[in-house]
């Protein structure tokens, strides 16, 4: 009998999953995972790794009847996930914190922790389905059967070694039948709604969890129109973002918008709706899951944000090893520091990060 651990949150997704390979006969162990320090956070915003978390995903464990271990990463997620993500937001990036954890915990340092402890595999409530290639003797990561839930964009850095020691039991199941399952089987948390993405950040005031973290105050700089000209003041370069309209603190007589931010000359460019569409863009630190490397342009189609839905794209490859992204219709405000994915049908081939 195959032993897997599972990655348990102590939603009723990753509840589920456990269940799941628990009937098809897996030796089945819980894990939570204490990530950060959790339980200041206001409680009518939804998160994770909380104390109630923890005991939740322990409450499964204990109905189902598997053990529930709780590993502290605390460390490593600090290290890994919150200060590259101050790093880049100081940068003038918008980076995406899922993508991190999963590349460096829940991928990589549980999955040691599993194999140091004799488990064949590790599992996750995502979305996502994970296929053997027999043509090509690669795992495919692919798209689920629910699309409304496909969480395959914040997985593109999985490596062909993680994939073959990663189930996904959610892959073929809809939303609505996962909490069936769990309100069937008596689960405590069957209705319990959905976390919030950026589980350290539950505000979404990312400029005063920054400000907090690294004690630095962030110094007013200048508005400039497209033209480079000055019209304005702006009150530090983290408290904007690509797209923005709302909350500049800047009257130009018509609709404004946030196109572009430069933390080393402390600016933040103003302009058109217009002119926040992109031909192109260049995408670096590129994981290819279903190619061994790009050699040639091929037709794709591409997402630059989580929620985005795809877009057709040709892919063609420069130097070391980065690719350009030229979309077939411009694109509204692709931001540096976001993922690119790209698809041919539901299979990922790869991603990697605006540059």
């Amino acid at each position: 009998m195959a032993k897997v651990m599972v990655g348990m949150s102590g939603g009723v997704d990753s509840s589920v999953a456990a269940k799941l390979l628990q009937d098809e006969g897996y030796e089945v162990t819980g894990v939570t995972l204490k990530l950060f320090d959790g339980e200041d956070v206001d409680q009518s915003t939804r998160t994770c790794c909380s104390l109630s978390d923890v005991e939740d995903a322990r409450s499964v464990a204990y109905k189902l009847g598997f053990d529930h271990l709780v590993f502290n990463f605390k460390t490593d997620f600090r290290k890994n996930v919150m200060e590259h993500f101050i790093d880049s937001y100081l940068k003038g990036e918008t980076p995406n914190p899922c993508i991190e954890c999963n590349k460096h915990i829940k991928f990589d340092k549980m999955l040691r922790r599993a194999e140091e402890l004799g488990y064949d595999y590790i599992a996750t409530g995502h979305y996502a389905v994970r296929q053997f290639d027999e043509k090509t003797g690669k795992y495919l990561l692919i798209r689920p059967a629910d699309r409304s839930k496909d969480q395959t964009y914040v997985l593109y850095g999985l490596t062909q070694y993680q994939l073959s020691k990663t189930l996904f039991p959610l892959g073929e199941y809809d939303k609505t039948t996962v909490r069936k399952i769990a309100e069937e089987a008596g689960l405590v948390n069957s209705r319990k709604p959905d976390s919030q993405d950026i589980c350290f950040v539950p505000d979404g005031d990312y400029a005063k969890f920054i400000i907090e973290n690294t004690g630095k105050t962030m110094p007013e700089g200048d508005f400039l129109n497209t033209s480079g000209e000055k019209i304005g003041t702006h009150k530090g370069v983290i408290n904007y973002t690509i797209g923005q309209r709302k909350g500049l603190g800047i009257a130009l007589g018509k609709p404004a918008y946030v196109t572009d931010k430069d933390a080393i000359n402390n600016t933040v460019t103003i302009g058109d709706e217009t002119d926040l569409y992109k031909d192109e863009i260049t995408v670096c630190n590129v994981n290819w899951i279903s190619l061994d490397s790009l050699t040639e342009p091929i037709e794709v189609t591409v997402k630059t944000r989580y929620s985005q839905n795809e877009q057709e794209a040709t892919v063609c490859p420069t130097k070391n090893g980065e690719v350009l992204v030229k979309f077939h219709k411009p694109q509204r405000a692709p931001a540096k520091g976001q993922a690119a994915v790209f698809y041919q049908d539901n299979i990922v081939l790869g991603g990697g990060t605006i540059k």
